[in-house]
């Protein structure tokens, strides 16, 4: 494998390329790893491939804010991301305790010193806000744009539970120019063509602005803006948070193309509509850039790398959406399925790793098993909304060509092993028998990893998650196709606490039911009350995100714990709680 440069990291690689100047320098809370996994590769491997000089500063000191002015003066902007997860996600565990791993961070060392000494953390709480302020203290007059999942997820009133508390925009905290949500690509290079034309940066499709009483008063609008509830009005009822936050996910959901606007004190949120996702033929192109494919010298072992460095992303986009989990929000709920020429062509390019010893341990994305699906609907859907209370008439699944692309990737030459070992939605697969099938008996890596995560109808529906006969089928079926063929299939199901609605009572009886169906109960987590999720507008207003009904929610360490205690106590647990 030809093996490419990175982008600058440093002074020196930027001299190495005879560069004086960069256009852009994206700042990132994560080590620098150039891999598609990661979105500030992604990012900084687009913008390169439109003609744009590009530098990485990683894990910036915060307090030495010269590591600001290690490029020099960057001609368009600076670009800055807290990293792959939201920081405070990544700092603290579900319960707000201090985490003393990273897995984005060199060695898993949260800390610019030892574990042992602590001292400052590599990734600051709230990063994007930290370091948008150290930009500005180095380059007061060079536009900073925000972007990634913590400003995607925080850019209208949103709650942080490491404060237990509401808080405003991070664009408002930040004091952006402009703050990029979803995945970004389309918008961001329109920025920086903006910028380097001498435009601003109004109404670009896929960003969010801050705009005076004045300013909004001249500004121009194609149809007439939706009025979020504002920072005053939640504080005051926070029944209102919910509202808003159903709003926001209903406009999302229909790719409306009507602008947001949400008041913040003395300022104005206004989002733009969403931008178009990639095309299957553009998510194809970024894949093909020029990726290392290995973390940046400096950032040494990695070990959120070591985890993804032989997978492969096929998928983008959700329309499950779960009530707890936020990719619907950020990736979008339209699905885009890379061809799979393109797919072939990067396990090809895994294949030839120094260090691939014939596993490719995951062919994926957020729900792998959406791969090559689409919608027949004869109208225009404004739901995307496809898996709830049932798999949706109009949703096409196309067994056949994934069945298609798991064969040919698994000739290339070198391939030993081919997983799919995340995200796979069991009520699809019970539709499609001979693709469960051949994951059983080729495709899984000792155990198939499934989330059911609960077995109470009355949870699942809050969850916005199908009912509980799915998973009994989906184990039947499983267990069916093992016998025929004399096999032994295991499962790792993943299972939630303390969701809103969920009582102590309920994670009894999923601990019952977990024995009936003869299913471990060792991954357990508890619920997060994370940005951007309907779930946490319900643990914040103790509503019922449909009826508006009051639901109990368990808030304090011990109701919590009680409820863990309820599933860890059942025989074969043995909890090892993960984040989502």
């Amino acid at each position: 494998m030809t093996m490419t440069r990175f982008l600058p990291a440093t002074r020196a690689e930027m001299a190495e390329r005879g560069w004086d100047a960069v256009d852009v320098v994206l700042v990132s809370g994560d080590a620098y790893i150039d891999h598609p996994s990661f979105g500030i590769a992604l990012i900084g491997r687009w913008l390169e491939a439109h003609g744009l000089r590009v530098a990485i500063l990683a894990q910036p000191r915060h307090d030495r804010p010269d590591d600001f002015t290690r490029f020099g003066h960057p001609r368009l902007f600076f670009g800055i991301t807290g990293g792959n997860l939201d920081s405070v996600v990544a700092n603290y565990s579900g319960n707000a305790k201090v985490r003393d791993q990273d897995d984005y961070s060199p060695d898993g060392n949260p800390y610019f010193g030892s574990v042992r000494d602590k001292g400052e953390r590599r990734r600051p709480d709230r990063a994007t806000i930290v370091y948008a302020n150290l930009a500005r203290a180095a380059y007061g007059d060079v536009p900073v744009v925000l972007g990634g999942l913590e400003a995607s997820l925080r850019r209208f009133v949103h709650y942080d539970y490491q404060q237990a508390k509401l808080r405003g925009s991070l664009l408002t905290d930040a004091k952006g120019d402009l703050l990029v949500y979803g995945m970004g690509e389309h918008a961001v290079l329109t920025a920086a063509r903006r910028l380097a034309a001498g435009q601003n940066l109004a109404n670009i499709a896929g960003t969010c602005v801050r705009l005076s009483d004045r300013e909004l008063a001249e500004h121009p609008f194609a149809e007439p803006p939706l009025i979020l509830p504002s920072w005053e009005d939640i504080g005051r009822d926070r029944r209102l948070f919910l509202e808003a936050e159903r709003s926001i996910d209903e406009q999302a959901r229909a790719f409306s193309q009507t602008p947001l606007l949400q008041r913040q004190q003395a300022m104005w949120i206004l989002q733009q509509p969403p931008a178009a996702p990639l095309t299957s033929a553009e998510l194809d192109r970024l894949y093909s850039l020029p990726f290392c494919r290995a973390p940046h010298p400096t950032a040494g072992d990695v070990p959120a790398y070591r985890m993804i460095r032989h997978s492969i992303t096929i998928v983008r986009g959700c329309n499950g959406n779960c009530s707890f989990c936020a990719i619907a929000r950020h990736q979008g709920p339209v699905i885009t399925s890379r061809s799979p020429a393109s797919v072939i062509d990067e396990v090809k390019e895994v294949a030839a790793m120094p260090d691939f010893t014939g596993t490719i341990s995951d062919l994926g994305g957020p729900t792998a098993n959406l791969y090559g699906s689409g919608c027949k609907s004869p109208t225009t859907c404004r739901r995307h909304d496809c898996l709830f209370p049932a798999v949706c008439r109009h949703l096409s699944l196309d067994e056949a060509r994934f069945l298609d692309l798991l064969k040919q990737c698994q000739s290339v030459p070198g391939v030993k092993h081919l997983f799919v070992s995340s995200g796979l939605r069991m009520e699809l697969l019970l539709r499609t028998p001979k693709l469960l099938e051949q994951l059983i008996l080729h495709h899984t890596p000792g155990a198939m990893k499934i989330a059911p995560e609960h077995t109470e109808p009355k949870v699942l529906a809050l969850m916005h998650k199908p009912g509980a006969e799915v998973l009994a089928d989906f184990l039947a079926l499983c267990r069916k196709i093992a016998s025929r063929h004399k096999r032994n299939v295991l499962f790792i199901p993943y299972w939630i606490a303390s969701h809103p609605g969920c009582t102590q009572a309920d994670m009894q009886r999923l601990a019952a039911r977990a024995r009936e169906l003869d299913l471990p109960t060792r991954q357990l987590q508890d619920f997060t009350p994370t940005p951007g999720t309907l779930a946490t507008a319900m643990y914040v207003a103790g509503l019922h995100r449909d009826t508006l009904a009051p639901i109990p929610v368990a808030r304090t360490t011990g109701e919590r714990r009680a409820q863990r205690q309820a599933l860890e106590g059942s025989p074969g647990s043995r909890p090892k709680r993960r984040q989502r």
